[in-house]
């Protein structure tokens, strides 16, 4: 595979180098097509001796505009005085994590090896640019490096930091309760609660930080600083199934526990709806990756993930991805109500070496939102709030050095040094085709209620319930479901519907599927129950359903499960606040 020759200038938030200035590069337009959407134009940068790759360089080096987070356009925006990120934990206040089946501690030690000594970690220059290829594309001799480089992590001594189980401890450790917050700094009586990375704006971040080590940890094992990690492509209709080389038993990359669902020919189910069709699954599948990254988001958090700093509640409320198509495919592979384990459950899921596959096409699609979703459909995709910015981590290197890295300094995939092969994006045009829905409505009507008659409600049945609207119009407007109170022990799936036309849940390729919420069984709170909130848009599907004039909706709510582990407190129409300032 061919690598990029950058020049030695990095993009990180905490040092800015001089860079050279450089010619104007020859451009041409990439087409991203598929045989179900329109063709759609980007610029790309070529030159004759790399694979095309978009030309950002002004906007990562703060040159021109100063790009989407350039050093001119970046104004830190504390909260206020008492501004208070979330810090990277305490090694010796780390413990054990919980077995959500049965509430009590797990007899693992998710800890990592102690050390007294840690650095601040500076991104180093990137000299050349590591190409992150599709996992269902890379040669033989890919296949043989990879799974030479996981055999020998496997093999580092048990107390090496960089050892392949160790490795997985970080997410058990970081997600399934081992670590709390620093002591001092919490706002309640509690000093024991846990620090979690999950289902709030640090989701991104931190995994991002995570596959970084980890990568570079793999190169230096096989002598190779220019190895990259392969993303798992199952928002592309090719890349729906397992990647081939995590399946061969007797590579270093096969992992025994998955479900009878990683079968070589079995499509993923992103919707978690149980269809076998394989084309009704594409075309969900297609469906969901264009909500997620495109129709359902108002404002940024909708995508990244609700606010979260130190002393706060965990689990505030996950972004569109996190929620959805990421929660799907640990359900799909693991499946945690057969067995929990191992990309079914938190605690595990490193375990599994197509967990960081997965998570490199999940850490694809942020910069694919970053950079490739129309501005006019989510104005501002910056968070310039220092609790955000200067929130922290932990992780051993290359070298077995303890780090201290921050989320302001991995904003940008280019500046820490890699980037993803071009793979069409057949989801980016899939807008589902308009709907009617008027007959349904009045079908209906008779046996759904009005929000306020029945909430709170344990979600445990479909429910059918009007709500009212704000103002009839093309004025845009979100759907809250708030105050749920969610048991985080449990495996939970719902989806939304509205002016559903039929009762067929299988299909989600329509107008009226409006969003979902998905979680994994994890640790959070001391009681095992949150209270949380998802904001959907509607906007787009007032528009695809031709309702925007009536005087409210009928919402649909379809439990993927059935054990009544979401209380939903209420559900609302609000009029949406302006996007472009995502830290007011």
């Amino acid at each position: 595979m061919a690598s990029l020759n950058y020049f030695p200038c990095t993009a990180t938030l905490s040092h800015s180098p001089s860079c050279p200035t450089f010619p104007k590069p020859r451009s041409r337009h990439l087409q991203i097509s598929s045989s179900i959407s329109e063709n759609k134009n980007i610029d790309i940068e070529t030159n004759s001796n790399s694979q095309p790759k978009v030309d950002r360089r002004n906007m990562l080096l703060g040159l021109g505009s100063g790009g989407l987070y350039g050093a001119a356009n970046l104004v830190i925006n504390p909260r206020d005085s008492s501004a208070t990120p979330v810090q990277a934990p305490v090694l010796d206040r780390c413990g054990k994590a919980t077995d959500l089946n049965s509430g009590k501690d797990i007899d693992i030690n998710c800890c990592p090896p102690f050390s007294d000594r840690i650095v601040d970690y500076r991104v180093p220059p990137v000299f050349q640019m590591k190409m992150r290829p599709s996992a269902h594309r890379v040669s033989p001799e890919y296949i043989f490096k990879y799974n030479m480089a996981i055999d020998r992590m496997k093999r580092l001594p048990k107390d090496d930091p960089r050892n392949f189980f160790q490795q997985a401890n970080i997410h058990c450790a970081y997600c399934n309760g081992a670590y709390k917050l620093q002591e001092g700094q919490l706002e309640g009586p509690d000093p024991t609660e846990v620090l979690q990375v999950h289902n709030s704006w640090l989701f991104f971040p931190f995994h991002r930080w995570y596959l970084y080590f980890y990568e570079r940890i793999l190169g230096k094992l096989i002598d190779d600083p220019t190895f990259a990690l392969p993303f798992w492509n199952w928002d592309n209709p090719k890349g729906m199934t397992i990647p081939p080389m995590f399946l061969d038993e007797k590579s270093a990359l096969y992992d025994k526990k998955r479900s009878k669902n990683s079968t070589p020919s079995a499509v993923v189910d992103l919707g978690l709806t149980g269809e076998k069709d394989p084309l009704q699954l594409v075309t969900n599948n297609l469906t969901i990756m264009y909500n997620e990254m495109i129709r359902g988001n108002q404002d940024v958090y909708g995508f990244m993930g609700k606010e979260y700093r130190q002393g706060d509640a965990p689990d505030p409320g996950p972004g569109s991805v996190e929620r959805g198509s990421h929660t799907a495919i640990h359900w799909w592979v693991g499946e945690p109500d057969k067995n929990g384990e191992d990309m079914g459950n938190f605690y595990t899921a490193g375990r599994d070496p197509l967990f960081y596959c997965h998570h490199v096409n999940v850490d694809r699609m942020w910069t694919l939102w970053q950079y490739f979703i129309p501005s006019n459909k989510v104005p501002d995709k910056r968070i310039t709030n220092f609790d955000f910015l200067d929130a922290s981590f932990l992780f051993y290197d290359e070298n077995a050095q303890l780090v201290r890295v921050r989320v302001k300094d991995c904003l940008d995939n280019l500046g820490m040094g890699y980037d993803f092969e071009r793979i069409d994006l057949p989801w980016l045009d899939y807008r589902p085709p308009s709907q009617t829905a008027g007959a349904k409505i009045r079908r209906t009507n008779a046996i759904s209620k009005l929000a306020a008659t029945i909430f709170p409600l344990k979600l445990d049945q479909i429910v059918r319930v009007v709500v009212k609207k704000t103002k009839k119009g093309k004025a845009d407007e979100v759907l809250v479901l708030e105050d749920m109170e969610v048991d985080t022990s449990k495996l939970l799936k719902f989806d939304v519907f509205v002016n559903d036309e039929d009762d067929n849940s299988f299909e989600l390729d329509k107008a009226a599927y409006l969003g979902t919420y998905a979680q994994l069984p994890h640790k959070s709170a001391t009681n095992k129950t949150v209270k949380t909130s998802i904001n959907l848009k509607l906007t787009d599907l007032y528009n695809d359903m031709d309702i925007a004039d009536d005087d409210s909706i009928l919402i649909t709510l379809v439990p993927r499960n059935q054990d009544g582990g979401v209380t939903i407190g209420g559900i609302k129409i609000i009029e949406a606040p302006p996007a472009k300032k995502p830290d007011a």
